[in-house]
């Protein structure tokens, strides 16, 4: 006796949201210092905003050579917290 199987596909559904007014994105900006090393930095980084060492390297190299990095983007309310953590670190960073 020889069996059919049939296999249903599921169908995938978009839902679409329309989104009324506008969000403000801002920046985590990354300041250089002469105080933290660089690896302090980097484990800073990952820890806190969640980058990879790769990323988070690319960061502080670019806070050093050219003063500021920006490091996250996001809403404030997003930003928060990570500015407090870093700030709590002994980090420049703000929001813009």
């Amino acid at each position: 006796m020889i069996y059919d199987v049939y296999m249903e596909k599921t169908k995938e559904k978009t839902i679409t949201q329309e989104v009324t007014g506008t969000i403000d994105v801002k920046d985590l900006i990354l300041f250089n210092d002469d105080v933290n090393t660089f690896d302090y930095v980097i484990g800073c980084l990952v820890e806190v905003c969640g980058h990879t060492y790769e990323q988070a390297e690319q960061c502080a190299t670019i806070a050093h050579l050219k003063g500021k990095c920006p490091i996250k983007i996001g809403t404030y309310e997003e930003l928060k917290p990570l500015c407090d953590e870093l700030t709590r670190l002994k980090l420049t960073v703000s929001i813009k």
